[in-house]
């Protein structure tokens, strides 16, 4: 064990003080894992844009001061009582959404959404006793996503711990953790394009990116990338996106420009925006008889799209995905290893890098639109 291991660890974590102001460095105190936890280094984490909303507190319950991340490469510390599968020292990917190996969910072949651990975006505490583990001058500063990675220590369920192969550099197989895996997996387990078909990403940030990388490897001939900000188009090619569709150079519903470019539909598509519009555009673009739509993006609480029940009628498919439909602890390590064989490109992704004390930089570049991924290292 090391030799902090029980302790109480103080070190700087980037605290969410209030909705929308740049997040402060601060020393927290970070308390040792109880049964089932584990207390992670964190070396490198990333940001998502998932973080950015609830940063932001558009749209959902707001709860601060939290420490936002949840993207993230680092080593275990220190295990609590009943953890038997991880070991300080371990490799690991801290996860938003967990593995309980318990539950109906996961031992089935088909879900990966845990009872136990599947994610719950206004809980700021542990699940085991309603409690925070980070605290400054004994005040409480609440967890985000059950993983906070904007901090140099954190403590995670060991439900949601991958553990990985350690030859895998951090600093690149950390976007694997959320973005990566999610548009990624939607594609290759979900949408499952057969060879030489014809697939429509709808949003091109780096979910979407990442569900054209699945596509490019699953043999689509044609790869449509739909949005509506232009300047994405050039960094696409980069990951197999053949052609480009900006819905407002039209004046009728981007479904039928797609129908009309495609003999009648795309094969498959991925809506990866969160846009109710969006969604209802790729449901409808996809070949009547076998054409198959995935939705990836999360909308606002409050959403809901419409469609005509036809649609279904004529045996298009609609289908949702969370994380890509990866189990955390059973599927990660191989998406991990299928980096370390040169089968998945991950440096493509990462736009940008900045030390954790210039972490509102990592902010202002995603806000502007400038960045897919930007690493930031925790010893900076």
């Amino acid at each position: 064990m090391s030799s902090t291991a029980g302790q109480v660890i103080k070190c700087r974590a980037a605290v969410a003080w209030e909705a929308g102001k740049p997040l402060a460095m601060e020393e927290v105190e970070v308390a040792p894992p109880k049964a089932m936890e584990v207390r992670l280094k964190i070396l490198y984490t990333s940001l998502c844009h998932t973080d950015v909303y609830f940063w932001e507190a558009k749209g959902q319950t707001p709860v601060f001061p939290r420490i936002f991340g949840h993207e993230a490469g680092g080593v275990v510390e220190s295990v609590g009582d009943g953890v038997t599968d991880l070991s300080p020292g371990d490799h690991v990917l801290p996860i938003f959404m967990g593995e309980c190996k318990e539950c109906a969910h996961c031992k089935s072949q088909e879900s990966n959404m845990c009872d136990l651990l599947r994610i719950n975006t206004d809980r700021g505490v542990m699940i085991s006793d309603g409690q925070s583990r980070f605290s400054i001058n004994g005040k409480p500063i609440y967890h985000f996503l059950g993983t906070s990675t904007f901090s140099e220590y954190t403590v995670v369920h060991a439900g949601c711990v991958a553990k990985i192969n350690p030859l895998a550099p951090l600093d690149k197989v950390c976007v694997i953790s959320c973005g990566i895996s999610t548009g990624y997996g939607a594609t290759v387990n979900v949408a499952k394009p057969p060879k030489g078909s014809t697939v429509a990403v709808f949003g091109l940030g780096a979910v979407g990116l990442a569900a054209a990388e699945g596509a490019r490897a699953s043999g689509a001939s044609r790869i449509i990338g739909v949005d509506i900000n232009p300047k994405r188009f050039e960094e696409a090619k980069k990951f197999g996106v053949t052609e480009f569709v900006n819905p407002t150079d039209y004046d009728r519903p981007v479904q039928e420009v797609l129908a009309e470019m495609t003999n009648g539909g795309v094969d498959r598509s991925i809506e990866c925006s969160g846009s109710t519009s969006a969604m209802t555009s790729a449901f409808e673009c996809v070949h009547d008889g076998w054409g198959v739509a995935v939705l990836v993006g999360v909308p606002h609480k409050d959403a809901v799209f419409k469609t005509h029940p036809v649609n279904f009628l004529v045996e298009r498919t609609l289908k949702g995905t969370f994380y890509g439909n990866y189990k955390p602890l059973s599927d990660i390590p191989a998406v991990v290893e299928k980096y370390m064989a040169k089968e998945l490109e991950l440096e493509k992704f990462i736009t940008h890098s900045v030390p954790f004390s210039e972490i509102n930089k990592a902010f202002d570049y995603m806000l502007k639109g400038e960045s897919l991924r930007c690493i930031i290292r925790m010893d900076g």
